[in-house]
């Protein structure tokens, strides 16, 4: 297969599986018990009037989608209506114009409120993804290069264990360790009420408000990363053409750098790619362990709260970017590997 042909080929089913998620997207959370018109509110002074006005005001009164919405035959008059006025092309029409809709809860734009989730989600993860790859494929590396040596035992009890431990129960540890023995911050994205003058102060109160978190995911991630680059590592190394290198005198250094490495990535990318997608939907234990406002944390406040927009809108964006990972990764192994293509 040519790469044009290849490269049309995971394009193609990338905006395939993107149509597919629009529409799945819609239905998703429409079987959620409960309305949302009253979700959140426990004021028993809310009349039905209110209710119904709230409904109205949402759009929530209109058909799903024309008949099909109702099993009830009493409401078989809903087919009559336009299936332009149905919930469900509304969406697609507000998609279509990028608008994301409005929040049930805060009356806000639902693109909006993911941004700024998104902002500091990312800034949260970003940095601890980046040390996670880094410290975890040296260390794999190394494990690999030295295996059976206390060097490999070293790094396979360390990765195990970071690996293994729960995320919420390494971050409140390391919470109460870094907040009475550094004065670190126990939660927030900055000092609540602080003023700074400078935006270098700025930037270093939301650092100290970072340091604990990022060590927290690094850890976790280390170890996954750690794993799987060992492993991938010692299957190329066992390879002949390995044994051949050596054979000529080559230094270690070279033999990974030009012969191992290069096909030893091929797990790793998946591995990377797929951890980056998700990582758009926020650690969400991180975030409430910490209280950070990200997206994690939105997702869960709109899941009891019934808040259709903003969860159809915080799934596209991490179902987009899952496909968009994904589809990186693919083309990323037609550049390590040529043969995927042919095999495609």
């Amino acid at each position: 297969m040519s790469r044009s042909r290849y490269l049309l080929n995971k394009i193609g089913w990338a905006l395939f599986t993107v149509l597919f998620v629009f529409v799945l997207n819609f239905f998703l959370f429409r079987i959620l018990p409960g309305d949302p018109a009253r979700a959140g509110v426990r004021d028993p002074r809310l009349t039905k009037e209110a209710v119904e006005a709230i409904r109205v005001r949402f759009g929530l009164d209109k058909p799903i989608i024309n008949c099909f919405e109702s099993l009830n035959p009493i409401q078989l008059g809903d087919c009559a209506v336009n299936p332009f006025e149905t919930q469900f092309f509304i969406y697609v029409g507000n998609i279509l114009r990028g608008e994301l809709g409005v929040s049930y809860h805060t009356n806000r734009p639902v693109k909006d409120i993911l941004i700024e989730r998104l902002w500091n989600t990312l800034l949260l993860i970003g940095a601890g993804q980046i040390l996670a790859i880094i410290l975890g494929m040296a260390l794999g590396i190394a494990a690999a290069w030295k295996a059976r040596t206390p060097v490999d035992y070293a790094a396979l009890l360390v990765s195990l264990l970071a690996w293994s431990l729960p995320t919420f129960w390494l971050g409140i540890v390391l919470l109460f360790w870094g907040s009475t023995t550094f004065g670190l911050p126990i939660g927030g994205k900055e000092t609540a009420g602080a003023s700074f003058a400078t935006p270098w102060e700025t930037w270093l109160d939301i650092g100290t408000h970072l340091l604990l978190p990022t060590i927290t995911y690094t850890i976790v991630f280390m170890g996954e990363y750690m794993l799987i680059m060992r492993s991938s590592l010692l299957d190329v190394l066992s390879e002949d053409y390995i044994l051949t290198a050596k054979a000529k005198g080559l230094r270690t250094f070279q033999i990974l750098k030009d012969h191992a490495l290069k096909n030893a990535m091929l797990p790793m990318v998946t591995l990377i790619a797929i951890n980056l997608g998700f990582t758009v939907a926020g650690a969400v234990q991180i975030e409430s362990v910490f209280s950070w406002p990200g997206l994690g944390g939105a997702i869960f406040e709109a899941v009891n709260r019934r808040d259709f927009p903003v969860l159809q809108g915080a799934f596209l964006m991490i179902a987009v970017s899952v496909i968009l990972a994904n589809l990186i990764a693919d083309l990323t192994y037609s550049y390590l590997d040529p043969r995927v293509q042919a095999e495609s």
